[in-house]
């Protein structure tokens, strides 16, 4: 298990912090598998009762770390990012994040998978996929629609225009805005409500409102081979290169 990712069990709650502040808590791969890990326990184990996902430091997550996204790019539905992705489109333990600072990619793209998400004024949702040259991930494509309507993921998605603690509690992104001090209170308070249900009759809840989930499957495998033909594109290439190299990519001569 790696240091980055914590896992803090308090009786039949768990609390996941993204432990990378000095990297804005961008994931890697090795950070992928210890949730994936857990997500696919979590299923198997009938004292968990809540997930709370949250991140250290003054970011929830800036997403991938490019670097090792490029070196450890997703091979197949067996890779760390993949098997997170489908174990937050199967989950029946019920799941919270607590937001603070930038949510990017997958940041974002999660809470579509969470029941409740509690955020920060200062919080920021983007999701700049069609700035990296590939498409959407985690379902989103599908999930994002229904949640919010198709013009405002239209403009989430195809504009990658950010959206603000206010904005996103006014679509639906996230459940409130709290305080920075209130936020993991808010959570755990949750949480606990959550672990005081009958579990059995909560786990089938959470299944029967997410019934789309051979839907999710289905999109998520169908999002994996669009954003693999955008990963060998030109233009991805381009775009990547102009993020590490801090500068505007052009993509005028790119047909």
């Amino acid at each position: 298990m790696t240091e980055l990712v914590l896992i803090e069990r308090s009786n039949n709650i768990a609390t996941v912090t993204l432990n990378r502040a000095d990297k804005k808590n961008a994931l890697t791969s090795d950070m992928y598998a210890v949730i994936a890990d857990l997500l696919e326990a979590a299923e198997k184990d009938t004292d968990l009762r809540a997930i709370i996902f949250t991140g250290a430091g003054d970011t929830f997550t800036a997403g991938n770390d490019i670097s090792d996204f490029l070196n450890n790019p997703p091979g197949d539905m067996n890779s760390p990012v993949f098997r997170v992705l489908l174990g937050l489109a199967r989950s029946t333990v019920p799941t919270i994040a607590a937001v603070d600072g930038m949510a990017v990619g997958i940041g974002t793209t999660m809470l579509m998978h969470c029941d409740f998400a509690y955020a920060t004024e200062s919080s920021v949702f983007h999701m700049p996929f069609i700035d990296l040259a590939v498409v959407p991930e985690a379902a989103s494509s599908l999930l994002l629609p229904s949640q919010v309507g198709y013009r405002k993921a239209a403009e989430l998605l195809m504009l990658g225009k950010p959206a603000n603690a206010t904005e996103a509690v006014a679509i639906g992104l996230i459940n409130a805005i709290v305080s920075k001090e209130a936020l993991m209170e808010t959570a755990q308070a949750t949480a606990k409500t959550l672990a005081s249900k009958p579990p059995r009759a909560m786990r089938q809840t959470k299944a029967l409102l997410r019934r789309r989930a051979e839907a999710m499957d289905e999109r998520i495998a169908v999002e994996a081979k669009a954003f693999g033909e955008g990963l060998a594109s030109a233009e991805a290439k381009e775009a990547f290169s102009a993020f590490l190299e801090k500068r505007k990519p052009d993509f005028s001569k790119l047909g």
